[in-house]
């Protein structure tokens, strides 16, 4: 697949997550095969470009791989001053978010809010492709509620508008995480405009992940919670589609090294008070498939201290062989 000049090496990206796909989190993916992994969403409203949260989220240094930055907002104008902020700071695909839920993003008419202003997308889209001689994407959902899945419209006005790729999340607004992705409006998006298609929703597995691919006929799939506790399904899916194999799981030890490194690299990022809370709910999704974990995570995440996080992490997985 192809995002303008940029080749990818397989079909399979992660996607942006608010609080999650930050840099540690990004590189862990990579180093597992994502094709591409995208930043967390920066908002377009320059008086917060200066906070410490959003300096974590503009930061690539020493990234690898393409280096795509989520932007959020309804100004058109502000839009493309974040979208040619970003270029400047490394960005090389810009990715605009039209696909997010959340209440205090909505209520600011950006995220899906937007999905219920054709005009308005229009707007975006165009001001923030000629901002920036980077490419510029999309992600989506199906619509604003179901009811009103307008997916393929908004599709046709990104495509001429010049957006690269579209990301489409199986849900419309209204359903924000709940019941089951559908991708019957995916599958006919894909049949409508030229541009690459990006199936996401509920992709947990390989085989699951070539089922979507199947029937919806997308480039692409992007994966978000399924990531989550488990950077290794991106290998696990890009494997099982060349070649059909199903790779095993990895062990305990193996697991042990990718958790206690991406432990230290957030303290490391993020400062050891914000690094070893923003730890625990990663903690928490690596282990919740191990047995017997309950009482762990629970006294695990009352610790308040970097290094004995990383202690503690080495003594649980030091036990289990």
């Amino acid at each position: 697949m192809r995002i303008a000049q940029y080749t990818l090496d397989n079909p399979v990206i992660l996607a942006p997550m608010a609080g999650i796909t930050d840099r540690p989190f990004r590189q862990l993916c990579r180093k597992y095969g994502a094709a591409l992994a995208v930043s967390e969403m920066l908002s377009s409203n320059p008086e917060v470009w200066a906070t410490e949260k959003s300096k974590n989220r503009m930061d690539h240094e020493n990234e690898t791989g393409i280096r795509s930055v989520q932007i959020a907002g309804s100004d058109p104008k502000l839009m493309a001053a974040a979208a040619r902020e970003n270029v400047s700071r490394g960005a090389q695909i810009i990715d605009i978010n039209m696909g997010c839920p959340a209440k205090k993003v909505n209520k600011k008419l950006a995220g899906s809010a937007l999905m219920k202003e054709p005009d308005l997308v229009k707007a975006i889209l165009e001001s923030v492709v000629d901002a920036v001689d980077v490419p510029v994407t999309l992600k989506t959902r199906t619509g604003w509620d179901p009811e009103h899945r307008n997916g393929l419209i908004i599709a046709e006005i990104a495509e001429q508008a010049g957006i690269q790729a579209l990301a489409i999340h199986g849900r419309t607004r209204q359903c924000m995480y709940k019941g089951f992705a559908e991708y019957d409006t995916i599958k006919a998006i894909k049949q409508h405009i030229n541009i690459p298609v990006i199936a996401n929703g509920d992709i947990t597995s390989a085989k699951k992940a070539q089922q979507v691919l199947e029937y919806t006929q997308a480039d692409a799939i992007m994966i978000g919670r399924g990531a989550q506790g488990k950077p290794w399904i991106f290998q696990e899916i890009a494997h099982y589609l060349a070649t059909g194999e199903i790779l095993p799981e990895p062990d305990n030890g193996a697991i042990a090294n990718d958790l206690l490194g991406h432990v230290a690299q957030l303290h490391e990022f993020y400062g050891e008070v914000k690094g070893y809370r923003i730890a625990r709910k990663h903690v928490g999704w690596y282990l919740k498939e191990q047995p017997n974990t309950q009482e762990f995570r629970k006294n695990f995440n009352t610790i308040e201290d970097a290094s004995l996080q990383l202690k503690v992490l080495e003594d649980f997985f030091h036990a289990l062989n």
